[in-house]
């Protein structure tokens, strides 16, 4: 709810289309940097403290919001808002919910009936969502916007530049500290150069795009992401922990970039009243690349981990689930075993984890060579 709103009101507040493109960089680099800090703050302080502490950690910052931010920001809004549909809502969640529960299912138990159904429940619902808004004057969410290449393709960037980052975060902390060993704190650490970098980028783009084209920035920037994923695609199980900080520093260039981009095309491609609607679009498009990300490349993830590990014997059947299950589950089992039986299943694990990375690597490259093909396609023509 709050996301929509602050980007939209930064259409309202800034004008000038130069002050609102840095404005933009600041917030993108914001939302990136949490994006990335936020699990790991979390890990840090259920290291130190009671589990209660990552409710409480966001407290001194939302209460000076709740106190200044009516008093600071000026009010913004759309004169004539879509209504609150709730047939659309429902129609939204059977189209996500089913088809992210069937990548899971698929990665675990392989092509069945459930998943194929889920599938078929994802599709039709989401051909009846898209249909139900047309056929509306006055909807919740104006499908038309799609039809400006600017915001179609905009929007396209900031799903996969959150899918990219998500996806390679989901197996890079749990390489930093199941398979490295680093504390959460530690690895923080290791991920701190990536993040700075994420900021960099978002506000080191602003200049440049006065020079050339946002199209070929945005697509540069994805260009980066399947760079960084190549580079541990190739590096394989050799990788060490500084090339995983150097791929991601790499990935982060890419995202801080084309986030910034991507967020001022969505909300000046639109008209001003329109601002809120494009916003909540840039928000969805964050949340469902983030939910892909982790659903897509975290189940490729666990299904070559689970086809690959190798369960040493002497284990119960209950050991033995719980190591092929994850290796968070291998790596606590092996905490159980014999020192020689528990180094053994842990170096099963570890290797099987890492050639499921670059199998996971090898998906998120070609996903991004499409991406980079449709950014070049539908924003060639878009100027500064």
């Amino acid at each position: 709810m709050l996301m929509p709103s602050t980007l939209s009101l930064l259409r309202s507040l800034f004008v000038d289309r130069r002050q609102r493109r840095l404005a933009i960089a600041i917030w993108a680099a914001g939302f990136s940097a949490g994006s990335a800090i936020g699990p790991l703050v979390g890990g840090v302080l259920l290291e130190h403290f009671w589990w209660g502490s990552v409710f409480l950690v966001a407290v001194p910052f939302l209460l000076p919001l709740l106190i200044f931010a009516p008093l600071l920001i000026a009010e913004s809004k759309d004169p004539a808002p879509g209504p609150f549909d709730l047939g659309s809502i429902a129609l939204s969640i059977l189209t996500l919910g089913p088809a992210v529960y069937a990548i899971k299912v698929l990665a675990t138990e392989g092509i069945g009936v459930l998943p194929v159904a889920l599938l078929v429940v994802a599709v039709f619902s989401g051909i009846f969502f898209v249909r139900r808004l047309l056929a509306q004057t006055n909807p919740m969410l104006d499908m038309k916007l799609f039809r400006v290449p600017s915001f179609s393709g905009a929007v396209l960037v900031n799903l996969v530049s959150v899918f990219s980052l998500l996806g390679l975060l989901f197996f890079l902390t749990q390489h930093l500290q199941l398979v490295v060993g680093l504390s959460p704190f530690d690895a923080a650490v290791a991920l701190t150069p990536g993040i700075i970098v994420i900021i960099l980028a978002g506000l080191g783009v602003v200049p440049l795009v006065r020079y050339v084209r946002p199209g070929f920035l945005m697509a540069g920037g994805l260009l980066l992401s399947l760079l960084a994923y190549g580079s541990i695609a190739l590096i394989g199980s050799d990788a060490t922990v500084l090339s995983y900080i150097v791929a991601f520093c790499v990935l982060g260039a890419g995202i801080g970039s084309a986030e910034t981009l991507s967020n001022d095309l969505i909300i000046s491609s639109v008209p001003s009243d329109k601002a809120g609607a494009a916003s909540g679009v840039s928000e969805t498009a964050y949340e469902l690349g983030a939910v892909l990300g982790t659903a897509v490349l975290g189940s490729i993830l666990t299904a070559s981990y689970r086809s690959s590990i190798v369960i040493p014997d002497g284990l119960t059947a209950v050991d033995a689930t719980a190591a092929r299950e994850t290796l968070g589950g291998a790596v606590e089992v092996a905490s159980t075993l014999p020192e020689g039986l528990g180094e053994q299943l842990l170096s099963s694990a570890r290797h099987a984890f890492d050639s499921g990375v670059v199998a996971t690597s090898w998906v998120a490259v070609a996903l991004m060579a499409v991406a980079i093909t449709i950014t070049l396609v539908t924003l060639r023509s878009v100027r500064s």
